[in-house]
């Protein structure tokens, strides 16, 4: 089976031809447990789909919705890298 890589996350052919994986799926490709996936669903930052039966199956587009997300919150922006200024504080003499 042929794997792609994008945004660190690998994705299987047999994934990109569908449009929404198990919860299970979704756990394994995001790396975290099958509690944090139903918190991430439950707060919206997952989109999910009811199919016939009733099991939850997430939408692959908003796994790479959140990996971007996730990815822009952690980037380091350049002010924070480029301006590493100290805050001094008032000189105290003793005498």
């Amino acid at each position: 089976m042929e794997q792609v890589h994008q945004a660190g996350i690998q994705w299987a052919e047999h994934d990109l031809a569908g449009r929404s994986v198990f919860i299970e799926q979704a756990m394994r490709m995001l790396g975290v447990s099958k509690r944090t996936v139903y918190y991430r669903i439950q707060k919206g930052r997952l989109r999910t789909i009811r199919v016939r039966g009733g099991s939850q199956r997430v939408l692959i587009q908003s796994i790479r919705d959140l990996v971007a997300t996730d990815k822009q919150r952690t980037a380091p922006s350049q002010a924070s890298i480029g301006d590493r200024s100290v805050v001094s504080s008032p000189s105290v003499s003793c005498r």
